[in-house]
């Protein structure tokens, strides 16, 4: 019994060992990039905020600014649909979140203030941004994770949002409690930091699955749609940024502030949102006091992209009736 027991003793020593020492030095590929300037549009365009190089497009001219905001995942392409015939209604701003698109992408500790992968960095991003382009007060439009960064933005600049369009918007919490610390206890280490880009690469299959998802119908997905969104894993340091974004989740609790908003909230959500769903959104909108819920037909969690018309339909005479009320 006492051998049994010290042979037990020693494999699960070095099964201990394994698992510590393993992730540190197993070989991980270099990933292989291309500059940006070679991965950008025609009609790209960057300016220095703070630590990064932001990319983002715009059209338009005059008042009001409109400032689209992403999703997880996505980047300024997902508005290509909608960008320049919003531009009839003033001047408009879509720009790659920290972490996505071709916006730069710091390592760890290669940044000063607020952390930019986290939501309180995003928050802080949008407003420098707007302070760089001289914008006093937007029109808010957030996909998603876009969403919860422009309902943080107006729940703390009230001011300078005139208006907020909530597109299939994340707001619910996930990630709090017991579990979510040991999470982060977990993600902190030197062997999670390592192995953990590597596992992000994974997103090049199951973000085309992510894709489909999103749409009602994904027989309609146009050509080209999947390279669009795959395009920014070619820029450097885009699976170190993604598993940056993962470290830094942090608890939001936006139910609390949500019947404290008093601007006007439009909030818009296909009927078959299988990411964030329809539910959520018809909730969302019966927190927030004087809001307005539209809902898409045979679309999913990116109307902007698979219904463009009938997103363009709602958020066009909202935006209208924003200018009539200043």
């Amino acid at each position: 019994m006492k051998k049994f027991l010290k042979v037990t003793g020693i494999i699960l020593s070095a099964i201990l060992v394994l698992i510590v020492i393993a992730p540190l030095i197993v070989p991980i590929a270099e990933l292989d990039t291309k500059p940006v300037s070679e991965l950008a549009d025609p009609d790209s365009q960057f300016i220095n905020i703070g630590d990064l190089n932001v990319h983002y497009k715009q059209a338009g001219t005059g008042s009001p600014a409109i400032i689209l905001l992403h999703g997880f995942g996505a980047s300024e392409f997902s508005w290509r649909e909608v960008l320049e015939p919003l531009s009839s209604l003033g001047s408009v701003y879509a720009y790659d979140r920290p972490g996505f698109g071709l916006t730069e992408r710091p390592l760890a500790g290669d940044w000063s203030g607020n952390n930019p992968y986290s939501t309180s960095g995003q928050v802080q991003m949008l407003q420098d941004f707007m302070n760089e382009k001289g914008i006093e007060e937007a029109v808010l439009v957030g996909n998603s994770a876009g969403g919860t960064v422009a309902t943080l933005f107006a729940m703390e600049h009230p001011g300078r949002v005139n208006g907020l369009i909530l597109v299939d918007s994340a707001w619910k919490d996930s990630g709090q409690g017991k579990l979510a610390a040991l999470q982060k206890l977990v993600l902190d280490t030197p062997q999670a930091s390592r192995l953990g880009p590597l596992l992000m690469r994974s997103i090049r299959k199951w973000g085309t699955e992510l894709i489909s998802t999103a749409w009602h119908d994904p027989e309609k997905i146009p050509a080209g749609v999947v390279e669009g969104y795959q395009k920014p894993l070619q820029s450097d340091n885009w699976d170190k940024a993604l598993f940056e974004i993962l470290k830094a989740r942090e608890p939001l609790n936006l139910e609390s502030g949500l019947n404290d908003l008093e601007i006007p909230v439009l909030v818009v959500s296909g009927d078959d949102d299988r990411i964030i769903p329809t539910e959520d959104s018809i909730q969302l909108a019966s927190l927030i006091p004087g809001s307005t819920l539209a809902i898409l037909p045979a679309c999913g969690h990116v109307p902007q992209e698979e219904c463009p018309e009938e997103f363009l339909r709602v958020v066009e005479p909202f935006i209208q009736n924003l200018q009539g009320e200043q």
